[in-house]
C-alpha cells in the first residue's frame, strides 16, 4: 500500500506535463505585405498599392513588382520578411492547363521595419524582378525566400505542378498565368548519320487480361487525387524565422510550433519510483518480523 501510495504521488507530475507550445522566437509575427507592379520607367502598371490576394489577378505579366509592409503594423528590431517573385514556363496559358512548370528565373528581398508604409517612410521601395516571359509562363509572388525548382536540400521545393495537387509556393501572395505560344524544349534535331532516339513501345495487356471501363480504376492501383482549384493567396507572411522546409505542412506551410515535455527525465523519475518500491517492500517486510 506504501509503495501504491508513493508511486500514485509521483505519478501525478508526470501525468499533469503536456506538451507546452513554444511561440515564433523573438517574438515576430506574420505581417501584411503589400505590392504593386511598375515598368521600366518606374510607373504603376495597373492597380496601385494593394494587399489584395488572387492567382489571376495579375492581367499584366509582373516582371518588376514593388513591395512593402502595409502601414499601421508594429514590427520589432530584427524581425525580417523574405518575399520571392518566381518565374516558370509551363505547357498552358492558365493554371489549370499549366501542367509540368520549369523555373526560369527568382528575385528575393527581405523587408524590415524601414520598408512599413507611413509618412515618416521615403517613396524608395524595395523591388522584385524576372524576365518577361514569351511563351506559357507563370510568375508567382509569396512570403519566403524557398526556391520551388523540384530540387533537393535546405532552400529548395517542389515545384508546381497542379495535377499532382502541388500548389506551390506556399505562402502564395498572388500571381500571373498566360502567355500565346508552347515554349521551345530546348532539344536538338539529330544531324546526319545519327537516328532519333527510339520511341519506346507501348506495352500490351497481359493474355485474358481486360481493360477497365472508363471512370474505374485497375484493380491494385490508387487513383490520383483530382486537382484542386486555384491555390489560395494570402499577403500574411510569416517572418524569416518561420521559414518552411521543403514540405510544409498543409495548413499553410508555416515552421511547426516547437513542442515542450516530451523530453522530461523519465529516467529520473523511474529511478525514484524504483526507490520507493524498495522502501515500500522494506518497511512491509520490518512489520512482518514483529507480527511474528
Amino acid at each position: 500500500m506504501l509503495a501504491a501510495a508513493a508511486l500514485a504521488g509521483a505519478a501525478v507530475p508526470l501525468l499533469g506535463t503536456g506538451a507546452a507550445q513554444a511561440s515564433t522566437s523573438g517574438g515576430c509575427e506574420s505581417a501584411t505585405v503589400q505590392y504593386r507592379i511598375v515598368d521600366a520607367d518606374g510607373k504603376v502598371v495597373g492597380a496601385d498599392w494593394t494587399s489584395q490576394g488572387g492567382f489571376h489577378q495579375w492581367d499584366t505579366a509582373p516582371a518588376t513588382v514593388e513591395v512593402r509592409l502595409a502601414a499601421g503594423q508594429s514590427v520589432g528590431d530584427g524581425c525580417t520578411y523574405p518575399v520571392s517573385l518566381a518565374q516558370y514556363t509551363t505547357e498552358g496559358p492558365d493554371w489549370a492547363s499549366s501542367g509540368h512548370q520549369t523555373l526560369v528565373t527568382k528575385d528575393t528581398v527581405r523587408l524590415t521595419a524601414k520598408d512599413v508604409a507611413g509618412p515618416d517612410a521615403g517613396d524608395s521601395w524595395q523591388k522584385l524582378s524576372v524576365r518577361t516571359p514569351d511563351c506559357y509562363g507563370q510568375i508567382d509572388l509569396y512570403g519566403d525566400d524557398v526556391t520551388y525548382d523540384g530540387g533537393s536540400g535546405e532552400g529548395h521545393g517542389p515545384a508546381p505542378y497542379r495535377p499532382d495537387n502541388v500548389n506551390t509556393p506556399y505562402h502564395l501572395i498572388a500571381a500571373w498565368n498566360g502567355g500565346d505560344k508552347a515554349c521551345t524544349t530546348g532539344g536538338s534535331t539529330p544531324t546526319a548519320g545519327e537516328s532519333a532516339p527510339a520511341t519506346p513501345a507501348t506495352p500490351t495487356a497481359p493474355a485474358g487480361s481486360t481493360t477497365p471501363a472508363a471512370g474505374t480504376t485497375a484493380p491494385g492501383t490508387t487513383a490520383k487525387p483530382k486537382p484542386t482549384s486555384t491555390p489560395t493567396t494570402t499577403s500574411e507572411v510569416p517572418p524569416l524565422e518561420a521559414t518552411p522546409s521543403a514540405a510544409p505542412s498543409a495548413e499553410g506551410g508555416k515552421k511547426p510550433l516547437a513542442e515542450t515535455g516530451a523530453g522530461a527525465p523519465l529516467g529520473m523519475i523511474s529511478g525514484a519510483a524504483a526507490v520507493v518500491v524498495v522502501a515500500g517492500a522494506g518497511a512491509l517486510y520490518a512489520s512482518r518480523r514483529r507480527r511474528a
